[in-house]
């Protein structure tokens, strides 16, 4: 999928919503259990609900690697729903891959050929030649790991060399890879004060922002520091959509959570426009 037309749905849907599928068998209503595939029953439930409220859907492969080849086979089958029946969708594979240079070409072929994502998310610690190889395949995204909101962030990330942060050094230096403008972003939503200084290194590119909704993150902040003139923010939320409740309402419930933040982003990007 190209970036306009990221931002055509972004504008038609008047949202910037990522959803997570982030599948526990814990988790999900216990009458999905009784399925031959549980975990692509449910999530094409939630993705039949919410999809006009969503831009993207992000499944964790962790939450499917779990399972073995069943957990793959459920991941295919929702990557191929999500293609045939949705195909306005941004699909993102989150699976923070990074190794070295012919490593990374499998693991991009992998998720962008084979299972026909349009995106996906990769640590960049290893360097150029290990993002690269993404960067390479027309129409396809790569995210990449520049400020994460877990706690374990501070340990490098913003670590100062020759002083400047360590995820400063990294988004400047990565704005000078080889097909770099098909570079997208992770910010996590608890670090919106950093927003600001990201903004002045990569203004246009989009940024994936986790740790709204169960992990605390604010939208308001988010947007407030983070937003530009395309939106250029893909907001995610999981579990706070997914799992807000357990009942046979799991739908509706769902549905509900998502219509919410899709208003809240509507609001904003109807102050934007004022």
């Amino acid at each position: 999928m190209k970036t306009k037309e990221l931002i055509d749905q972004i504008k038609i849907k008047k949202s910037f919503l990522c959803i997570g599928l982030d599948i526990d068998l814990n988790k999900i209503p216990v009458h999905f259990l009784e399925f031959e595939d549980p975990i692509f029953e449910f999530n094409k439930a939630i993705i039949d609900a919410t999809h006009d409220l969503a831009v993207a859907y992000k499944p964790n492969i962790a939450f499917y690697e779990a399972y073995g080849i069943k957990g793959w086979t459920s991941l295919q089958k929702t990557i191929n729903h999500l293609n045939e029946n949705h195909p306005e969708i941004f699909t993102i594979a989150d699976a923070k891959r990074g190794d070295i240079g012919n490593t990374s070409s499998m693991y991009a072929k992998a998720f962008f050929e084979d299972l026909n994502f349009d995106s996906i998310t990769v640590a960049p610690y290893m360097g150029k030649d290990s993002v690269e190889p993404f960067l390479a395949f027309e129409n396809k995204h790569t995210i990449m790991l520049a400020l994460t909101s877990n706690e374990g962030a501070f340990d490098f990330q913003t670590l100062k060399v020759d002083g400047i942060e360590l995820y400063k050094k990294v988004l400047e230096t990565s704005k000078n890879w080889k097909n770099a403008s098909n570079l997208m972003y992770v910010v996590g939503a608890t670090k919106a004060e950093y927003f600001a200084e990201i903004r002045k290194i990569i203004p246009d590119n989009f940024i994936l922002v986790p740790g709204v909704g169960a992990q605390g993150g604010s939208l308001s902040d988010v947007c407030k520091y983070g937003i530009n003139a395309n939106v250029g923010l893909l907001i995610n939320s999981s579990r706070a959509i997914i799992y807000a409740s357990k009942g046979n309402d799991f739908v509706i419930k769902a549905r509900e959570e998502a219509r919410k933040m899709q208003q809240e982003m509507e609001a904003i990007l109807k102050s934007i426009i004022a």
